[in-house]
């Protein structure tokens, strides 16, 4: 195994515990919410949120203690938009992480609990954790998941999204709709990582234009994904974005041209970290993991 798939695979069972931690037990009142928050967070997903969380920090010096958190919460903001994203109202998906999405294992008016329910638990993370050096970093931690969250960041992307289904989007306004929608939480990730720890403003800056250039070729390799890999691999439906006459980029593009987009992508948020150094190992290997990942 190699030293990044051991990396990964350790972060991955460590963010496992935390979540399983932070969500209420299941026999706790009110049950069926509760079972179904756990549902919807533990057992899947690759955890690429967390692991930026974690390579940030190892930039910035932070106690992975402090990171853990921090990740969770990003986390749970990142689930509950799932649960949103796959009702009937938005998506209208029956399968996610290769098993029932919320609102089929349960009931669209649980989902619709879940998604708040886990919103409000990634705040309560950060407000009740001892993430950063001083109160003023950390209220600003919660500041920034808040935005990445909203209108201006992930939950604008996803009405811009809605709003294009069969229309014409050129780039610019494709990348608009995702720097927002996939990106912002990707952006929010790296820097509530470093966060934890202390870097300079040159250093947040390289990791802030990191943070963007991988969270558009993640979009752009989704987009490939869901045009070419098989629903198994994929644990969801695969082409519901041709189906449903989204745009895309490989509608936008073709698969080839958005294959080079997303390599090109890479190559630019390595350049972003070329003066942090060795301590940035971690995010140079998950830009090459996002590019390169068949799921």
């Amino acid at each position: 195994m190699s030293d990044f798939a051991a990396w990964t695979q350790a972060c991955q069972a460590r963010m496992e515990s935390v979540l399983a931690a932070w969500l209420p037990p299941a026999h706790i009142a009110p049950q069926r919410l509760h079972e179904a928050m756990r549902y919807a967070v533990l057992g899947g997903g690759k955890r690429v949120r967390p692991l930026l969380a974690f390579a940030a920090g190892e930039v910035a010096g932070a106690d992975p203690e402090r990171v853990q958190h921090a990740a969770a919460a990003v986390e749970l903001i990142h689930a509950y938009s799932l649960v949103h994203d796959d009702m009937p109202a938005m998506d209208d998906d029956a399968l996610r992480r290769g098993k029932p999405t919320v609102h089929v294992e349960f009931d669209e008016a649980t989902a619709l609990l879940v998604g708040d329910a886990l919103q409000s638990l990634a705040f309560d993370i950060l407000a009740s954790q001892p993430l950063a050096a001083d109160a003023a970093t950390q209220l600003n931690m919660v500041q920034v998941l808040a935005q990445a969250a909203g209108s201006r960041g992930m939950a604008g992307g996803q009405a811009i999204d809605l709003a294009s289904v069969g229309k014409p989007l050129d780039l610019t306004e494709l990348e608009f709709m995702h720097i927002h929608k996939t990106g912002a939480l990707i952006r929010a990730s790296v820097l509530l990582g470093a966060q934890c720890g202390t870097v300079t403003d040159a250093t947040t800056a390289a990791l802030d234009h990191y943070a963007k250039c991988i969270g558009l070729a993640f979009q752009v390799v989704d987009d490939v994904l869901d045009a070419e890999a098989p629903t198994a691999t994929l644990g969801k439906t695969a082409g519901k974005d041709a189906a449903n006459n989204k745009p895309t980029y490989v509608s936008l593009l073709g698969v080839a041209r958005a294959r080079e987009l997303a390599q090109e992508l890479r190559a630019d948020a390595h350049a972003a970290l070329d003066k942090l150094g060795a301590p940035a190992a971690r995010l140079r290997q998950l830009a090459d993991f996002v590019v390169e990942r068949t799921f």
